[in-house]
C-alpha cells in the first residue's frame, strides 16, 4: 500500500482528496498546521472510510517537524494542497503569503529531496492565468500575469517545480489548476468550513441560508458578462479530488515529467446563477447585495477540460444543482 504525503490535508480539498485516496486502497498521511481547518476532520474521515490515517500537526514551514514525518514513513508521492489562499487577503498581506507559500514550498521540496521522494502533485489556480484574453482557458494559455499575490504564488510555485525537473529529471511532478471548488461530501460530514469570515462564495452562501449572517457581499455587478457579476468554473470538491488520483495514476505509470492540467467542468456561471441555483435547493430566496468590486478579482474565468480528459480521463460528473444540494446538507450538520 502506498504512502501519500497529503499537506493541509485536514483542509477543504485535502480531506476530501484523503477520502477519495483511501477509497482507492492508498495510506494517506497529513500534515496541516490546522490555521484554517480542524483536527477533528480526521475523526470525519475515520467515519467515512472506516480508516484513521496519520496525522501530525505540522507547518510546511518547520522543515524539522516535516523531517521526522518522512523519517517515519517511506512515502511515494507528495500531494500538495497547504498554503494560504484568500485572494484578498493576499492583496493586504502579500509578504504573509509569500513567506508562507513559497519559502513553505521551498522546506517541503528540500526535505523531499533529502529522503528521496521524487513524485509531487502541487496544487497549483486557474489565478497563475491572470486574466485571460479569451475563455475557455487551456493549459497552454500563457501564465505568470497574475492579478494578485496568491496567484503569484502559485505561479512562482510552478516555476520552481519546472526548474526543480530541469535541474533533476528524475523528479515526477504534476501541476493542478483548480478553477472554483464547491460542494461537499454526501456524508454532510466534511465540506468548506473555514476559520472566520469566508473568503470564498459557497461558505458565505450556507452561512447566509443557515442566519448566520444576513446577506450575501456580491463582489461587482459590472462586470463585462451577461448579469454583470463574475462568472467562475465551479466545480465540485469530489470530482476535483478524483482528478488528483487520475493524476496520480498519471505520474505511477508515465515517465518522469511536469504535467500539467486544467481541473475544472468547462462551463460558466455566474454568482446570480450561483444564487439562483442555491435559492431554488433552498427553496426560499438567497438575500444578497451587490457591492463593490473585490481588487485582485477578473470577471470570467472558465476551463477548457479537454487536455485532462484526453491524458487522464477525467470528467466532472455533478452538476450546480448537486453542489448547492451536498453544500447546504454539510452547513446544516454544521449547526
Amino acid at each position: 500500500m502506498k504512502k501519500i504525503l497529503v499537506t493541509g490535508g485536514t483542509g477543504y480539498i485535502g480531506s476530501h482528496t484523503v477520502v477519495e485516496l483511501i477509497g482507492a486502497g492508498y495510506e494517506p498521511v497529513i500534515i496541516d498546521n490546522l490555521s484554517n481547518s480542524k483536527e477533528d476532520v480526521v475523526d470525519k474521515i475515520q467515519a467515512i472510510t472506516g480508516v484513521r490515517p496519520a496525522f501530525y500537526k505540522v507547518d510546511i514551514l518547520d522543515k524539522e517537524g516535516m523531517d521526522k514525518v518522512f523519517s517515519a514513513h517511506d512515502i511515494f508521492a507528495v500531494i500538495h494542497f497547504a498554503g494560504l489562499k484568500a485572494v484578498g487577503e493576499s492583496v493586504k498581506l502579500p509578504l504573509k503569503y509569500y513567506d508562507n507559500n513559497i519559502t513553505g514550498t521551498l522546506r517541503l521540496l528540500e526535505v523531499m529531496r533529502a529522503h528521496n521522494v521524487k513524485n509531487i502533485l502541487f496544487s497549483s489556480s486557474a489565478t497563475v492565468y491572470g486574466t485571460p484574453k479569451t475563455v475557455p482557458i487551456r493549459e497552454d494559455f500563457p501564465t505568470g500575469a497574475c492579478t494578485n499575490p496568491y496567484g503569484k504564488t502559485k505561479y512562482f510555485i510552478e516555476e520552481i517545480l519546472k526548474d526543480l525537473y530541469v535541474s533533476d529529471n528524475t523528479f515526477n511532478i504534476c501541476l493542478l489548476r483548480y478553477f472554483n471548488p464547491v460542494g461537499a461530501h454526501e456524508s454532510g460530514l466534511i465540506g468548506e468550513n473555514p476559520n472566520g469570515i469566508p473568503n470564498n462564495l459557497m461558505p458565505y452562501i450556507t452561512q447566509v441560508a443557515i442566519g448566520i449572517r444576513p446577506f450575501l457581499n456580491v463582489f461587482g455587478g459590472d462586470y463585462p458578462t451577461p448579469d454583470g457579476t463574475g462568472v467562475r468554473d465551479y466545480i465540485h470538491v469530489v470530482d476535483l479530488a478524483r482528478g488528483h488520483l487520475l493524476a496520480l495514476k498519471k505520474i505511477e505509470e508515465s515517465a518522469n515529467g511536469v504535467y500539467v492540467y486544467n481541473l475544472g467542468t468547462g462551463t460558466g456561471y455566474s454568482v446570480l446563477d450561483m444564487v439562483k441555483a442555491f435559492s431554488e435547493v433552498l427553496g426560499r430566496q438567497l438575500p444578497y447585495k451587490i457591492v463593490e468590486r473585490r481588487a485582485g478579482d477578473i470577471a470570467e474565468c472558465y476551463a477548457d477540460p479537454s487536455k485532462a480528459e484526453k491524458e487522464l480521463g477525467f470528467k466532472a460528473q455533478y452538476d450546480l444543482k448537486r453542489m448547492c444540494e451536498d453544500s447546504w446538507r454539510f452547513q446544516q450538520k454544521l449547526k
